[in-house]
C-alpha cells in the first residue's frame, strides 16, 4: 500500500509550512490541499530557474506550494474553499513569475466557492462582533464554510449547470439581503461573471476521489503529499474557539478534505511545523505573547522574523515558544516528527524562554484549556524554562547560524534548545530551518 504523508502547522499558523512542502515535493507526484482558502499566506524562497545565482520569491494562497517543483501536481481538494478570481489572480501572478502551471493544476467538483459577497458579509460580521472580533482576513473564508454547513453552499459542479447555479447563486444572496440590509451587489453581473469564470477553469475541473484513488492503485503507485492550512491552534473544533478559522485543520481534516482513509496517513509520515517562537495573526488568547515589550524581544521577533502575513501584510503578534499548545497539538496529530524553523531569528539573543507549564487558578493544568477566559491573569500563570542563548557562541566570521549545513555544525546552546524541546514532546525535531531560503534547512537523521 502506497502511504501518503502529510504536513501540518502545530501553531496557530504561519510556522513556514510552504519550504518544507517546497523540499519535499521533489519526491511526490501530487500536493494537495485538504481544507481553508486564499485566507492561508505560503512565502518560498527558491534559486530563479533562468539565474540559479539569484533567488525568486513566490507568494502562495490558495494552490499548493508543491508546484514550484516542475514534476510535481497540484490539486485543490473538496475541502477547499475557493474565490476563483483570486484563484486565477494567483496562478497568473506565479506563472508571470516563470512558474508553468499548465497541465498539472487541477480543482475538486465538489468543493465550495467562496463569492464577493462572502467577503462583504465578512467585513460585516466583523463590525457586528465589535470589540470581540475575531480578526479574520476577510477573505469570505467563513461565510462560505458557514453556507456549507448550512446546506446553502455552491460548489464548482454547479457553475455547468447554468440554470441551476444562477436561481441557487439569486436565493442565497436574497438571505443574506435579508439578514444584513441590502448592502451594495450586482447580483446579476456576478452571474454572468461566473459564466466566464467557469469556462476558464473547466479544463481544471476533476473528481478528486477518483483522481487521488486512480493515484494511489497506480503501477507504480503515485506519491502524495498533503499540504496542511492554518494550524491546529486555529481548528475549528481544537483551537481557540471562537477565535479561529472555520475549517479542521488538523489530520482530520485531510481525511475528510480529500477523502482519503486514514490507513494510507498512518502508513506515512506526519510532520508537525514548529517555529521555534511563537506567533499568532488576530485576536485570541496568546498566553506567551511578549506585549511589553520584554528587553525589545517582542520587536526583535518581529522584525529579524519579517513576522507580516503573506496574504494580509499584518503584523504578527509575537512570544516565547509554548510547549503547552505544542503537547496538544502533538496529542491530537500524532506527529512522526517536527520541522523546527526559524531558529536563526533567536541568533542574538541572551536567553531564550519556553513556556513548559499553566498554573490555572494556583493548580497546573492537564492539557490546553478549553475556556478562553481561564487563559488570562487572574487565572492563568504560565511557567517557563530559560536558556542561554547562543550568541556567545558565534563569530563575527560566522555571526549566524543560517550558514549550518548539519546539526553537527549548530552551536551546542542552540543543540540543547532543540533536545530539549523534542524530549518534553515525545518527537523528534528531524528538519530544522536555518534561514528563509529553499537550501538553508538542516536535516537529522
Amino acid at each position: 500500500m502506497m502511504s501518503v504523508n502529510v504536513v501540518l502547522g502545530a501553531q496557530w499558523g504561519d510556522e513556514g509550512k510552504g519550504k518544507l512542502v517546497d523540499i519535499l515535493a521533489a519526491q511526490h507526484d501530487i500536493c494537495a490541499r485538504c481544507a481553508g482558502g486564499n485566507n492561508a499566506g505560503h512565502t518560498i524562497v527558491v534559486p530563479s530557474l533562468s539565474s540559479p545565482t539569484k533567488n525568486i520569491t513566490y507568494a502562495f494562497h490558495l494552490l499548493p506550494s508543491g508546484l514550484i517543483n516542475p514534476k510535481c501536481t497540484g490539486l485543490i481538494g473538496s475541502g477547499v474553499v475557493i474565490h476563483l478570481p483570486s484563484f486565477f489572480a494567483e496562478m497568473d501572478a506565479l506563472e508571470a513569475q516563470g512558474l508553468d502551471c499548465t497541465g498539472r493544476l487541477f480543482v475538486s467538483d465538489r468543493a465550495h466557492l467562496v463569492f464577493d459577497f462572502h467577503q462583504i458579509v465578512d467585513g460585516l460580521k466583523e463590525v457586528e462582533l465589535g470589540g470581540t472580533s475575531i480578526g479574520t482576513t476577510k477573505k469570505g473564508i467563513g461565510p462560505a464554510y458557514s453556507g456549507k454547513a448550512s446546506r446553502s453552499g455552491l460548489r464548482v459542479h454547479h457553475l455547468y449547470d447554468e440554470d441551476e447555479f444562477a436561481d441557487k447563486f439569486r436565493r442565497v444572496v436574497e438571505g443574506r439581503f435579508k439578514r444584513y440590509g441590502s448592502f451594495e451587489y450586482d447580483t446579476e453581473a456576478e452571474i454572468q461573471r461566473y459564466k466566464a469564470l467557469a469556462s476558464r477553469l473547466k479544463p481544471y475541473v476533476v473528481d478528486s476521489v477518483v483522481y487521488l484513488h486512480k493515484a494511489l492503485s497506480s503501477s507504480p503507485p503515485k506519491r502524495i503529499l498533503v499540504e496542511g492550512a492554518n494550524a491546529l491552534m486555529l481548528d475549528i473544533d481544537y483551537g481557540t474557539y471562537p477565535f479561529v478559522t472555520s475549517s479542521s485543520t488538523g489530520i482530520g481534516g485531510v481525511c475528510t478534505g480529500l477523502g482519503i482513509p486514514p490507513r494510507y496517513i498512518a502508513s506515512g509520515k506526519t510532520i508537525g511545523v514548529v517555529k521555534a517562537y511563537t506567533t499568532r495573526v488576530g485576536g485570541g488568547p496568546f498566553p506567551t505573547e511578549l506585549v511589553d515589550d520584554e528587553g525589545g524581544v517582542g520587536r526583535h521577533l518581529q522584525e529579524v522574523g519579517h513576522e507580516y502575513g503573506t496574504t494580509t501584510g499584518r503584523r504578527r503578534r509575537c512570544g516565547w515558544l509554548d510547549l503547552v499548545v505544542l503537547k496538544h497539538s502533538c496529542l491530537i496529530n500524532d506527529y512522526t516528527s517536527l520541522n523546527l524553523t526559524k531558529l536563526d531569528v533567536l541568533d542574538q539573543l541572551d536567553e531564550i524562554k519556553v513556556a513548559t507549564a499553566y498554573i490555572v487558578d494556583g493548580k497546573e493544568a492537564d492539557g490546553f484549556p478549553a475556556s478562553l477566559s481561564l487563559l488570562n491573569p487572574p487565572h492563568l500563570e504560565v511557567k517557563y524554562q530559560t536558556f542561554n542563548g547562543w550568541k556567545s557562541q558565534l563569530s563575527s566570521s560566522n555571526p549566524s547560524i543560517s550558514t549550518c549545513t548539519s546539526y553537527n555544525d549548530l552551536p551546542e546552546n542552540a543543540k540543547k534548545y532543540i533536545e530539549f524541546i523534542e524530549t518534553f514532546l515525545g518527537v523528534p525535531v528531524e528538519w530544522i530551518g536555518v534561514g528563509p531560503g529553499r537550501g538553508e534547512m538542516v536535516r537529522r537523521g
